[in-house]
């Protein structure tokens, strides 16, 4: 964006950025003359997750690195504080909205949502910080003040203290809102080294012992289906059209293989199809989930429909949305193909590269789902007997859908998510590659 005119007045972000240094320097561009710059920014969580989808063919270290910078994208976006005063603390300035000029711009301080006393709850979040050993990311710390066990959790023994379920009554939204203000109050700051663990500061050891007061004020709360300003939007880079017809042609290729839609590709893949008209195998491998085996294996009778509709529309495909090959989707790749090979424990890998238990599942879906063949049964074996692997194949068989969270309700809390993801990654192995 090389505009050199100092009397802009109108900055728009139809799209969110992928970080707030670059929302920040886009809106700078408004009102360099010293006049008035409104900047009006569309925002829905969908633009996030295309985004993400767009990062996933990078290596574990920057995909990580990108998700934390998109994540304070969206906690600058979904804030009910003054937003002046949230960029400005990101980039570590001080700013006081009731007194600084200028504090009453934004639109959360003309229209302010009503405050509520919070000092007992901020008083817990940093009772729990503090005894859990300042080890922890904001996530993390938020499941464990809500009682909600992972392997992480587990094997550090964190749900044997008093402090685990100790804010059960509130929900994760709640949480994460409380620990954005404290750390924008000043009690508590991220440690950029040890990739956003929190730490308590001087501060927030004071409040702890003598804090008498915490005005909090929730989030915004998006639905899927709202369009908000600073808020929300919807990026449009999909193209609907092709979607229907891809997924139409992934019903009857899935009939003709006896297997659900979803096993051929997964939505995200149909998505990303949508937005980036492969037109090649090569291509398609790296499509979102895709890779060369099931490229291989699916991809002919797609590629030539996709073809023949750029064709038909006169679709000019942009370059810089085509992903050229990189080799290996990660460079943890290998490790994990040889590691699961020896049997080796899933919590010694996830321990040997740093990893919590959902990022080392994650980074093994990805291998599963792009066509690599994983032979788990001997971690799957450790987790559940006989007859809850026979339920769960005849459910990923006959479900319409491979989502988690659907899962979760159709089986009421009979199984945990990292059950069932573990389960899901055994039965697309086995059925799709």
């Amino acid at each position: 964006m090389g505009i050199d005119k100092p009397d802009v007045r109108f900055v728009i972000h139809h799209d969110i950025p992928k970080s707030i240094e670059s929302y920040y320097q886009e809106t700078g561009r408004a009102g360099r003359d010293g006049g008035e710059g409104h900047c009006l920014a569309y925002y829905s969580y969908k633009d996030i997750e295309k985004l993400e989808k767009f990062m996933s063919g990078k290596p574990i270290a920057e995909q990580e690195i990108g998700h934390a910078l998109l994540q304070e994208m969206v906690s600058y976006a979904e804030t009910s504080m003054s937003r002046r005063q949230f960029i400005l603390h990101y980039f570590g300035e001080q700013f006081d909205p009731q007194t600084g000029e200028g504090g009453d711009m934004d639109d959360n301080m003309k229209n302010p949502k009503p405050k509520k006393e919070a000092v007992e709850d901020v008083k817990k979040l940093l009772k729990v910080i503090s005894d859990a050993g300042e080890r922890y990311k904001a996530k993390d710390i938020v499941n464990i003040i809500k009682g909600k066990t992972n392997a992480m959790i587990s094997s550090h023994k964190l749900d044997q203290h008093d402090f685990f379920g100790s804010g059960k009554d509130k929900d994760k939204n709640y949480w994460m809102a409380l620990v954005r203000q404290i750390m924008v109050a000043g009690y508590i700051r991220k440690d950029i080294e040890s990739y956003g663990t929190l730490k308590m500061k001087k501060e927030g050891k004071e409040f702890l012992l003598s804090g008498s007061s915490f005005m909090m004020t929730d989030d915004h709360s998006y639905s899927e289906s709202d369009d908000k300003v600073i808020g929300s939007g919807k990026g449009g880079a999909v193209d609907t059209q092709l979607v229907k017809f891809l997924k139409d042609l992934r019903k009857k290729v899935a009939a003709q293989k006896n297997v659900p839609p979803y096993v051929v590709f997964q939505d995200p893949s149909i998505d990303d199809m949508a937005t980036k008209y492969p037109v090649s195998l090569e291509e398609l491998a790296n499509i979102h989930g895709v890779g060369e085996g099931k490229a291989r294996k699916y991809g002919t009778p797609f590629i030539d429909l996709i073809s023949k509709y750029v064709e038909d529309n006169d679709i000019t495909r942009p370059d810089d949305l085509v992903i050229k090959s990189t080799g290996s989707k990660s460079g943890n790749k290998l490790y994990f193909i040889t590691s699961i090979d020896r049997k080796l424990s899933f919590d010694d890998m996830a321990s040997a590269k740093g990893m919590e238990m959902n990022e080392l599942i994650g980074e093994l879906e990805s291998i599963v789902y792009s066509g690599t063949k994983l032979n788990i049964q001997y971690w799957i074996d450790e987790m559940l007997d006989e007859d809850q692997q026979e339920e769960l194949h005849d459910y990923f068989l006959e479900s319409e859908s491979d989502k988690i969270d659907v899962a979760m309700d159709e089986f009421d809390g009979d199984y945990e998510e990292e059950e069932l993801r573990l389960y899901r990654l055994k039965f697309i192995s086995e059925v799709a590659n």
